[in-house]
């Protein structure tokens, strides 16, 4: 289990580090002047070629990408005319807009997101692992055919379409719930909840229809496998042969699927967030691509980037918890391996 996590390790720092290669060479690299952009309005050319030594794109490009890496492992000076700013690592530049670390703008943003994410997590899982047991288990029957339909519909609707429906229904007509905005969980729990129970559900209807039907064919391909069948011949209730054999293999692809869904969405559910308003990473990505805010743009791409690698990472150590036959498959390519 050491080698392996070591092993697994090493491969998550080398895709991280081929994905700021290729962030870099798309947002930095492309044609045009990122010094120009940071430069504003009004840049005349004395105070243009000030703004591009300071960011260091006077320089040749392997430097650039150096200093680039440099600023996230271990922190970057900026030069702002008699003063030098230490940014502390990961250092992800400065904000051309509001001049703040691109850090602690995306901390600060990040419980949102976290929170829109996580719940919509809960009920995405709950909703599509229950309705395609039952489809599965009710194969051709009056309630598989209801979950068809109703699943086909959840993977067809829009998410924006959703949402603005869901706030048209159940905020405007029946004023049910308040129009959503983010309050902090430590703050007022009830009210936490409360104005997320909107957004969650419309991020749940789209997830949890995907998950219903990989939920449903993996149980139909694993009811048909040879232990189950040895199950029933032991006398084991078809209770028991669901719950603790079919459920817990059919887990595996599942286990893959949400660790890239909750990278991806970790990294900013963009529509969710501008539909409702919430105030998290994905509407700080729609405005600072509104407005190319550079430096912004690429910590967010590098920070999905992350989740979904690290999400990958531990769905990889999940398996073996899930479905004991992935240890029994690794042991033995492990003794193949030792004979040759």
């Amino acid at each position: 289990m050491t080698s392996y996590l070591l092993r697994r390790l090493l491969g998550a720092l080398v895709v991280l580090l081929v994905l700021s290669a290729v962030v870099y060479a798309i947002f930095y690299l492309m044609p045009g002047n990122p010094a120009l952009l940071a430069c504003g309005k009004g840049c005349t050319p004395d105070h243009l070629k000030v703004i591009e030594h300071q960011m260091g794109v006077d320089q040749p490009i392997w430097v650039q990408y150096w200093h680039f890496l440099q600023g996230i492992v271990v922190g970057q000076d900026f030069s702002a005319g008699p003063t030098v700013d230490h940014c502390p690592a990961p250092c992800l530049g400065y904000s051309f807009q509001t001049d703040e670390p691109v850090l602690s703008l995306l901390l600060d943003r990040l419980p949102v997101t976290l929170s829109l994410t996580l719940g919509s997590l809960v009920l995405w899982l709950v909703a599509g692992v229950v309705a395609g047991v039952i489809s599965a288990l009710r194969r051709g029957r009056a309630a598989d055919k209801v979950v068809t339909v109703t699943t086909l519909a959840g993977m067809s609707a829009p998410t924006f379409l959703v949402g603005i429906l869901l706030l048209m229904l159940v905020c405007a007509y029946l004023r049910w719930l308040p129009f959503p905005s983010y309050i902090p969980l430590l703050e007022d729990p009830a009210g936490w909840a409360t104005n997320l129970i909107l957004p969650w559900i419309t991020l749940a209807i789209v997830q949890a229809a995907v998950y219903t039907r990989i939920t449903r064919t993996a149980i139909l391909e694993t009811m048909a496998e040879d232990h189950i069948r040895t199950g029933r011949a032991y006398g084991l209730s078809e209770r028991a042969i669901v719950s603790r054999h079919a459920l817990r293999s059919a887990l595996t692809p599942l286990v893959t699927l949400v660790a890239l869904d909750l990278g991806a969405l970790l990294g900013g559910a963009a529509i969710t967030e501008s539909v409702f308003g919430l105030p998290g990473l994905g509407l700080l990505l729609v405005d600072s691509v509104r407005v190319v805010d550079l430096p912004v743009v690429v910590g967010l791409t590098l920070l999905s980037g992350f989740f979904i690698v690290v999400a990958n990472a531990v769905a990889d150590l999940l398996y073996a918890v899930a479905d004991p036959r992935v240890k029994v498959l690794d042991s033995g390519r492990r003794r193949i391996r030792g004979t040759a």
